[in-house]
């Protein structure tokens, strides 16, 4: 699954700028969060949580703002950035869950939807959900993502 990168989150990134802290994983807490095929990505104008939350799933085993990723790393290593963590958590399978999950949306949760910003999205191709079956993300083995050679 490949991950889109806000042009915002790009901004940050080239200023220096640390509202992201990546790897602190006692204070920042990361989350990705499930949307439905109304949203309509928009990397160069959506720059937090806020410009996306209606548009969010709901049902049995969904959490509103999505499920938090744990054990976030940046490590470097052969001039190449790489950004991870571990798999979010399974929405385990209910008949009152979901099915209509066309992205997903990773970002910073600060708490407020209008400061919370983004990070990525990805698009899963077609609707998902947990209606007949648990519904997990694997993450790319190679990282969220890399910067470098």
């Amino acid at each position: 699954m490949a991950w889109v990168p806000y042009d915002s989150f790009l901004k940050k990134l080239n200023t220096l700028d640390d509202s992201i802290d990546w790897d602190d994983n006692s204070s920042t807490t990361v989350k990705i969060a499930l949307v439905t095929s109304s949203y309509t990505p928009d990397r160069a104008n959506h720059d937090f949580w806020d410009d996306i939350s209606a548009n969010e799933v709901s049902g049995t085993n969904y959490t509103a703002g999505g499920n938090e990723i744990a054990n976030k790393a940046v490590t470097v290593s052969s001039n190449t950035v790489k950004v991870d963590a571990n798999d979010p958590a399974t929405w385990s399978q209910s008949a009152s869950g979901f099915n209509n999950a066309r992205y997903a949306i990773l970002y910073k949760d600060t708490g407020t939807a209008s400061t919370s910003p983004l990070v990525a999205y990805a698009d899963f191709g077609s609707d998902k959900g947990n209606v007949d079956g648990d519904f997990t993300i694997q993450l790319d083995t190679g990282g969220i993502y890399t910067l470098g050679s």
